[in-house]
């Protein structure tokens, strides 16, 4: 008679080691994982912050760059009054009014022209009357199709290029029709002229007339006396 005996070996796990099966129901219902959900929830408030630009500096400081750009200028009364027209170079002439009496004045350079300026000259023509002031400018050597502009001033030539702008109302309003500007655009001969008007007189105190780049005020390029 044979016996049989039993193997009480315990069978082998074969599974021991393998990474569980990734595909079927248990796969679909196995959630995600915590550190990969964090990572996504910071990258998008990132994406947001710098989209909206929420206490961002860089916005802070486009604002403020807006805001110092639309400060009006305590010289010139602001950039919109300097960037404006002032004149007509097809307007009579102040040497051509009738019935006024007429000064006129030859333009020197200033050491603070800018560089090549050394060939401008030119004539500055004021004219009183019934119809107030009329001023005239008219200069060559200029930069072809360059912007400038000339005011009358308080002072003489010698005294500091001309000084301060002459004002109808002192310490008032620094800009037309308190202050006589001039602006003008050379041709491509690098001559400019132009003619501007105001209702009130200015006597006496109108003694110059400066000329200077549009963009560079302190550039005075020169200047010319009114024989009174």
């Amino acid at each position: 008679m044979y016996h049989h005996t039993l193997d009480r070996t315990p069978p082998r796990d074969t599974t021991q080691g393998k990474r569980p099966a990734t595909t079927g129901l248990g796969a679909a219902a196995r959630p995600p994982r915590p550190r990969m959900r964090l990572a996504a929830c910071f990258a998008v408030l990132a994406v947001a912050a710098l989209t909206s630009g929420c206490g961002g500096s860089s916005d802070a400081s486009e604002k403020a760059a807006a805001k110092s750009s639309a400060s009006p200028s305590k010289s010139m009364g602001g950039m919109s009054d300097m960037n404006m027209s002032y004149g007509d170079p097809k307007a009579t002439p102040a040497y051509k009014m009738s019935g006024a009496t007429t000064v006129k004045g030859v333009f020197k350079l200033l050491d603070t022209r800018p560089p090549g300026m050394d060939g401008v000259k030119g004539t500055a023509w004021l004219a009183q009357g019934a119809k107030g002031t009329t001023v005239t400018v008219s200069l060559t050597g200029l930069k072809a199709g360059h912007h400038y502009m000339a005011h009358l001033h308080a002072q003489h030539c010698s005294a500091a290029d001309g000084g301060e702008h002459f004002q109808f109302t002192k310490g008032g309003a620094a800009k037309p029709p308190n202050e006589v500007w001039l602006t003008f655009t050379a041709d491509k001969s690098g001559k400019g002229m132009t003619t501007v008007n105001n209702a009130k007189k200015t006597g006496e105190g109108a003694v110059a007339l400066v000329v200077h780049p549009m963009e560079a005020m302190d550039n005075r390029i020169a200047c010319a006396d009114f024989d009174f």
